[in-house]
């Protein structure tokens, strides 16, 4: 068995903002995880509230009626100021992180307006820096530069959009030759790592440009090096450069991840990815370990504390089974915000909030779960979020995962997580 100060179970992004401030504060920390979590697939925004449901123009001046409308939401459970902090923390660890150059753009205070790969608005506080040059703010008209090698990004399709919010935009392609394996945005992403290849390709893009258009490229400009592939274009072809969020994989949400992932090892958290929890052992009202099984061994983990961050209906850690029952799958948690009996758990407007959308595992105003006095609960585990019509996600992940690691570090006697450089 082996013993830690916490362990956290999911690597989202919620999971890896726990493990990483847990371990900031001191704490002995493993965050283990079936998987890589939803960066992989989400945009590499930090999207804190866009709709309210209006689309929303300060998430800081909306946050304060939009929580006391809303005291389920865990935003009424964080406050404002867990929400601020954590933004503040994420750009300071981006900065310090494994890609050289590579910033975070953005405030609480205002919501850039961003295109995404069919050309609609979103709305979102902090932003990479290789995407802050799309906002709808900005004057100028916008080319955006597609390519038949990435068949899943349509450059008319999003001008075309574009044009309908009152963006002057045009569609164009440029040749890329790479190989099929290469053909998507990851592959195109280690390409433009390259020099020069990078250089080639801006020769080549530079010839079908107007002289006032900013350039939208798909999120691809660079893996491993995005701060130096995004300013030697914006150099080499004299005006903005800015990446569009594609279908994944997504490249930003890959550097997000390791990120987070670099922040958790450089303050001597462990992370073990291929380890799904299998079975729990309880002490009273308290969760003693896990048992997780990887490469078919079984591996417990025993913690005074434990932060559950792994997901919702999304991820399939809660589930509505073939009885209709709905149950919490990793540590047989107590839920809340299900319909009441004989109420209807969905309605057919596609589109229409659904009665099953809020449902969360039950925590008090703290984000412990109710039935288990030392797990956490945080990220999309929590109850009375609609994060895809709210755009409140992200914001939610890294505000809950702060304020975990925080409150379990001042129970247990450590450094407050926001006290770490």
């Amino acid at each position: 068995m082996l013993h830690y100060d916490a362990v956290v179970i999911g690597a989202g992004t919620a999971g890896l903002v726990a493990g990483a401030r847990l371990a900031e504060g001191g704490a002995r920390v493993c965050v283990v995880a079936k998987g890589v979590g939803s960066t992989h697939l989400a945009p590499g925004t930090i999207d804190v509230l866009g709709y309210a449901p209006d689309r929303v123009a300060s998430p800081a001046a909306a946050l304060p009626e939009f929580m006391t409308a809303r005291a389920d939401h865990p935003y009424a459970l964080l406050g404002p100021d867990a929400v601020a902090e954590s933004l503040g923390w994420l750009k300071a660890r981006v900065e310090a992180g494994p890609l050289p150059g590579y910033r975070y753009a953005g405030e609480l205070d205002r919501n850039l307006l961003l295109p995404s790969a069919i050309g609609a608005l979103r709305p979102s506080a902090l932003v990479p820096e290789t995407m802050a040059g799309g906002d709808a703010a900005l004057p100028g008209r916008v080319a955006v530069v597609g390519s038949r090698s990435l068949r899943d990004f349509h450059a008319s399709l999003c001008a075309g959009n574009l044009r309908r919010a009152g963006i002057e935009a045009r569609g164009l392609e440029i040749d890329i030759d790479v190989e099929r394996a290469d053909e998507n945005a990851l592959g195109l992403a280690r390409r433009f790592d390259d020099a020069g290849w990078r250089a080639a390709f801006a020769a080549r893009l530079a010839i079908k440009l107007q002289a006032d258009e900013r350039v939208g490229l798909p999120a691809m400009l660079g893996a491993r090096d995005p701060h130096g592939a995004w300013s030697d274009l914006e150099q080499r072809l004299g005006r903005r450069v800015f990446e569009i969020p594609t279908l994944p994989p997504s490249v930003p949400g890959m550097r997000l991840f390791e990120i987070l992932r670099s922040a958790l090892r450089r303050a001597g958290g462990r992370l073990v990815i291929g380890a799904e929890v299998v079975d729990v052992e309880r002490s009273g009202q308290a969760i003693a370990a896990v048992s997780t099984r990887a490469g078919g061994h079984d591996v417990r983990y025993a913690a005074p504390w434990f932060v559950l961050a792994a997901g919702g209906f999304a991820s399939g850690a809660i589930e509505l089974d073939s009885h209709w029952v709905t149950h919490e799958r990793v540590l047989g948690l107590p839920l809340r915000g299900l319909p009441a009996p004989g109420e209807p758990r969905f309605v057919a407007e596609y589109l229409a909030e659904q009665p099953m959308a809020r449902v969360g595992v039950a925590v008090d105003g703290e984000l412990r779960a109710e039935g288990a006095e030392n797990v956490m609960v945080v990220g999309a585990a929590l109850p009375g979020a609609v994060p895809w019509s709210e755009a409140s996600g992200e914001g939610i992940a890294l505000a809950s995962g702060s304020r975990a690691a925080e409150l379990v570090l001042a129970r247990a006697g450590g450094t407050p997580a926001g006290a770490a450089a």
